[in-house]
């Protein structure tokens, strides 16, 4: 039985500028075999992800808290908790933090994250 509290995660500033703490992934050790990644992110008040994608993974948001915009591409979305953004592999993305408090949400990808897979877009 592999159980985690997301919560206590170690958070560290990422490339793409949010704070973000791998909750599961199957490369580490004591992490149970599985296809894809999770971590755990918070952009605060008033900031937002630096625009960047995932060559060949695809990503799925859970939002947890708070409110944004979704940019993806040319397109944008309002989003808030309990809504899921599907990102397709190799599609620029950054999220927004528009409300009052930390914007918090799972980042889930397959395959599992990888540092040469993600890039910084201008």
């Amino acid at each position: 039985m592999h159980i985690t509290d997301c919560r206590q995660g170690r958070y560290g500033r990422v490339m793409d500028g949010s704070l973000l703490a791998e909750v599961l992934h199957p490369e580490r050790a004591g992490m149970p075999a599985f296809g894809c990644s999770i971590a755990r992110a918070i952009v605060r008040e008033g900031e937002a992800t630096l625009p960047h994608r995932l060559r060949k993974s695809a990503e799925v948001y859970y939002i947890l808290a708070g409110a944004g915009i979704m940019h993806l591409g040319s397109a944008s979305a309002a989003v808030r908790a309990d809504m899921l953004v599907y990102i397709p592999p190799g599609t620029v993305q950054w999220i927004e933090n528009t409300g009052t408090g930390d914007l918090v949400f799972l980042c889930i990808v397959d395959p599992s994250w990888q540092p040469a897979d993600e890039e910084l877009i201008g």
